[in-house]
């Protein structure tokens, strides 16, 4: 197990053993590598991961707390996420992050926009792609943040929420390469340049670029199977009927 795996482990612990309320304050980090037996840097990590995950957040020169930052009361629409799948999810964020990207640019405030460049910094530092993938789903909910509108952030959560199943994580690790993340880094400064500049229509059109790359990328990696379940149903279809039709979605599948 990697030190940051420990650290993570330990602090998930911590959080689950109900020692601190939601919106409690942990102990200073001198005294948690203390109680958790972890290096300062190892529980940096740890804290890091728990951060990205929304179990903690940080207010500067307060110290850390438990629980997701507060933004108001919210709806949950989470059950979705078991209902979808990763194209409705690239076709959903299409036409709801660019329009969350705008409102951003008219209702973000400044420790908003501050908080979007602190998460850029943290995806661009990210050294793998469990931690890329943490702090660009981080990047992306901070867009709906600051829109300050409730149920937007809602809908988005719901959507969001299905990063955490198997079949997303593959397709992304599957479509992630050094040059796409290159891209994907300029983009995300793009759109909260734009936004930090009050530019509704130019962060709109940047968030649409993003969205798009990612999409298309994302499907390029699942054309390969959509169009082999296509060539082998049509020359299954006359001898075999539904039975080899419902054959193909099995064999179709990426293992």
């Amino acid at each position: 197990m990697s030190r940051r795996d420990d650290a993570t482990t330990k602090l998930r612990k911590l959080l689950d053993s109900n020692r601190f309320p939601p919106q409690s304050q942990l102990p200073a980090e001198r005294q948690l590598c203390i109680d958790l037996d972890l290096s300062r840097s190892a529980l940096r990590e740890g804290l890091e991961i728990l951060e990205a995950e929304g179990r903690i957040w940080r207010h500067i020169g307060k110290g850390t707390f438990v629980g997701s930052k507060p933004v108001g009361e919210r709806g949950s629409l989470a059950m979705v996420s078991t209902q979808t799948n990763p194209i409705e999810v690239l076709d959903t964020r299409l036409i709801l992050e660019p329009a969350l990207a705008r409102l951003a640019a008219l209702h973000a405030t400044e420790a908003d926009i501050a908080n979007m460049r602190y998460l850029i910094d943290k995806s661009e530092a990210a050294r793998d792609a469990e931690a890329w993938e943490l702090w660009d789903g981080t990047l992306h909910r901070a867009i709906a943040q600051a829109t300050h509108n409730n149920l937007l952030i809602s809908i988005f959560d719901a959507f969001n929420a299905i990063r955490k199943q198997e079949n997303w994580r593959r397709l992304r690790e599957a479509s992630q390469t050094p040059d796409k993340l290159h891209i994907y880094r300029a983009h995300h400064r793009e759109f909260v340049d734009a936004i930090s500049h009050r530019d509704v229509d130019l962060a709109e059109t940047m968030m649409r670029r993003h969205i798009e790359a990612v999409r298309n990328n994302m499907l390029a990696k699942l054309a390969p199977f959509t169009s082999n379940a296509t060539r082998l149903e049509d020359s299954l279809a006359d001898g075999n009927g539904a039975m080899g039709r419902s054959n193909v979605a099995a064999a179709s599948q990426p293992e």
